[in-house]
């Protein structure tokens, strides 16, 4: 299974609801870079993503987006290949 990173903060319902599908894929590993305790990980997170919001989510080195983003991949069928570590 591939890394999985989310950008994330302590209280985004978002990131919990992102966080929960992983889970129940049986992902068990995400690193979790918190962007409210690190102010400095918020400019890293926008040089990267070119995004602001959170959570930003990366599935080894393909950014995938937020959790609509992350949502819309699974019901196309391509979030559980990804996990597996295959192209999508």
């Amino acid at each position: 299974m591939p890394s999985i990173t989310m950008y994330a903060t302590g209280v985004c319902p978002y990131c919990t609801r992102a966080e929960q599908l992983l889970r129940s894929k049986g992902v068990t590993e995400i690193e979790k870079i918190r962007i409210d305790q690190d102010p400095a990980q918020r400019d890293i997170m926008m040089e990267r993503t070119g995004r602001r919001t959170v959570p930003q989510i990366y599935i080894g080195e393909q950014h995938i987006g937020g959790c609509d983003d992350l949502y819309a991949l699974d019901r196309a069928g391509g979030l559980e290949p990804l996990l597996k570590g295959q192209a999508a």
